[in-house]
């Protein structure tokens, strides 16, 4: 049993039965539509939340406070556990800041401890995938300054490859212009984005046609991928599951990988990208 506690925030869009078998805490941001209360991230049922965002219902996130990070950390603390909390891209949101702040100021409260943290530049499932590997290195004996120093030198080797159906939800977000938004639609230009070095979303390249999006996404792995028969990668899809299944079947029939895990873009990531987003994630010679 390790002495310390690997906690990620609900942006790694890990679901309850993978943090749960693997010993992951994570802290819920809160996910607000339209006309709605404030709804921790857990507590919201997918589906339903993709069905009120394709009846155009506006939906935002907010980051998590420095008290609530405060507030989580604690019990484990006083239990005589550290905490390694490995966090959202800085580049996407104030939630890793709060959770740095949080943590040197227990550290501080609690000197015999320690409260490590990791901007991990990452987002989605490429953090959930992220934190699901420092816990492979936890359970085979790693200390948590070796795991934190893992993260560190692994994380700009997490590739993101990102593709969304509808231009809307980026319009909205101001990440495409309105003009963008319409031509795009109209003649079915596809984005492809990935999270840079910066952890900022970016656009890489385009292509006509949803089929040939998500050829490109596995084309791009092709290319990156560092030795991809032995690793686990992880697909997120926007509800477009059958999708997600396609793509799935691609990088199995083109690379040889043989452990795949496929789940949501939650709530959090699923705000600003939208129903149809499909996202690939594995390490790579570089993002």
């Amino acid at each position: 049993m390790s002495n310390y506690v690997i906690v990620t925030d609900s942006s790694s869009d890990l679901s309850e039965e993978l943090l749960g078998r693997y010993d992951i805490k994570s802290i819920p941001l809160a996910v607000t539509v339209e006309g709605q209360e404030p709804v921790p991230n857990n507590k919201v049922n997918t589906k339903e939340f993709y069905a009120l965002l394709r009846s155009k219902k506006g939906a935002k996130t907010s980051a998590v406070a420095i008290e609530t990070f405060k507030d989580f950390f604690k019990p484990y603390l006083s239990e005589g556990k550290d905490v390694l909390y490995l966090g959202f891209s800085s580049g996407l949101s104030g939630t890793y800041n709060a959770g740095f702040i949080a943590a040197k100021e227990l550290s501080e409260e609690y000197p015999e401890r320690t409260v490590a943290t990791v901007d991990t530049l990452c987002a989605s499932l490429g953090q959930g995938l992220l934190v699901y590997l420092a816990t492979k290195k936890r359970d085979e004996g790693a200390t948590l300054e070796e795991v934190r120093l893992w993260v560190e030198e692994n994380k700009l080797n997490l590739v993101h490859l990102f593709t969304v159906d509808d231009l809307f939800f980026l319009k909205r977000g101001g990440r495409v212009s309105a003009v963008t938004a319409v031509a795009g639609s109209a003649l079915g230009i596809k984005p492809i984005m990935h999270v840079d070095n910066d952890g900022h979303l970016v656009k890489i390249g385009i292509k006509r046609g949803r089929r040939a999006s998500l050829d490109e996404l596995c084309s791009r792995m092709q290319e990156l991928a560092l030795d991809p028969a032995k690793q686990t990668v992880f697909i997120s899809h926007g509800d477009c599951e059958d999708d997600a299944k396609y793509l799935a079947d691609r990088v199995r029939d083109t690379m040889g990988v043989k452990d795949i895990v496929i789940d949501y873009v939650g709530p959090v990531i699923g705000a600003h990208s939208g129903p149809g987003t499909m996202a690939l994630f594995f390490l790579g010679k570089e993002r």
